[in-house]
């Protein structure tokens, strides 16, 4: 069934939608690990403060949307970040210096876990 492919394609993109913020937030830790992590996760810090700094939406967004609507599932209006962890951390919703204080809080954590890091690892 058609409806049923898109409703799960559109699953599947918003656990990677899920997993790709997770990473961004809590990627720098893979750094314990191996240092080689960061030529994958300083690109996904920078691609997800860039997207709220600047109000932007997430490609995968509209991807999602289109394939809920394909499986006959109603949309959401805003972004991700807006219609899935907004409503938790803010039931009255998501003002835009939020996104603004997320896309700051995303750039500084990961600084201070990067210098945390490589401090330990010297």
């Amino acid at each position: 069934d058609g409806g049923m492919r898109h409703r799960f394609a559109a699953d599947g993109v918003l656990l990677a939608h899920f997993l790709f913020a997770a990473f961004a937030v809590f990627g720098g830790l893979l750094l314990l690990v191996d240092v080689r992590w960061a030529w994958l996760h300083v690109p996904a810090v920078l691609w997800s403060s860039v997207v709220n700094l600047m109000g932007w939406t997430c490609p995968l967004t509209p991807i999602e949307k289109d394939l809920r609507a394909r499986a006959g599932q109603s949309g959401y209006a805003g972004g991700f970040i807006q219609h899935y962890i907004g409503p938790a951390v803010y039931p009255r919703g998501m003002p835009r210096r939020m996104e603004l204080i997320a896309g700051v809080s995303v750039l500084a954590g990961n600084a201070l876990v990067y210098a945390l890091v490589l401090a330990w690892l010297r």
